[in-house]
């Protein structure tokens, strides 16, 4: 199951490098939550950490995650795997020399969950 979410940029953090060849990248979505604002951790792994390349702060996005729990020594620990982010700071990575033209508000990075 996926699930989708708006808000702005908050800040964006360096890729992580973990033994065995595991990378991530963390970033904060703000969102609104009727008169609250909210901090929301996301992570980008393996190759997905490239989402994150072309956005900064203050980006208004949409981004599509699946939420993933795991156990270790009797806790749990929850993440928010991003998979696919919109919005006007988002754009479509090529490997071509050119930049590609395209409206920010119309590009989709991915179209399905990495697994």
């Amino acid at each position: 199951m996926s699930f989708e979410i708006s808000g702005s940029i908050k800040a964006i953090f360096p890729e992580q490098t973990f033994k065995g060849g595991f990378n991530k990248r963390e970033f904060l979505l703000l969102t609104k939550d009727g008169k609250f604002e909210q901090e929301i951790n996301f992570e980008c792994v393996k190759e997905k950490v490239d989402l994150v390349d072309h956005l900064k702060e203050g980006d208004a996005v949409t981004v599509s995650f699946d939420i993933r729990c795991r156990e270790w020594q009797g806790k749990y620990f929850t993440n928010l795997v991003a998979w696919k982010i919109t919005g006007s700071g988002a754009a479509k990575t090529d490997s071509s020399p050119e930049e590609p033209s395209f409206e920010p508000d119309d590009v989709v990075l991915d179209e399905e969950p990495p697994f």
